[in-house]
C-alpha cells in the first residue's frame, strides 16, 4: 500500500486558522495583532468566534490570505509566543 501525498497548497489562496485561547478580551487582541503582522489588515467578517461550553476557552477562526509556507510557519510560531494561545490548527 503506498502513501498518498498531502495535497499541494497553491499560493496565494484563502488560509483559515483555528486559533484555541483563554475566553479575555487580551487574548483577542493578540491573535488579531499577530495575525495582522503576517497578513496585513484583516478583511471584514473573516474572523468567526465559538465559545467553549462553559465559556472558559474562546475558539478564533481567523481566514487570511496565505503568501506562502514561511509565513503560516511564522504567524504558529508568534501565535504560541502570546502565552496566551492553547493551539493552533
Amino acid at each position: 500500500m503506498t502513501e498518498q501525498e498531502p495535497p499541494k497548497i497553491e499560493f496565494p489562496c484563502d488560509y483559515p486558522i483555528k486559533v484555541i485561547s483563554d475566553n479575555h478580551d487580551e487574548a483577542r487582541r493578540k491573535i488579531v495583532a499577530v495575525m495582522e503582522q503576517h497578513a496585513g489588515p484583516l478583511a471584514e467578517g473573516c474572523i468567526t468566534e465559538r465559545l467553549s461550553r462553559e465559556g472558559r476557552f474562546l475558539s478564533m477562526t481567523v481566514t487570511i490570505v496565505a503568501t506562502g509556507k514561511e509565513q503560516l510557519e511564522c504567524i504558529h510560531v508568534d501565535l504560541k509566543a502570546t502565552g496566551v494561545v492553547k493551539m493552533v490548527m
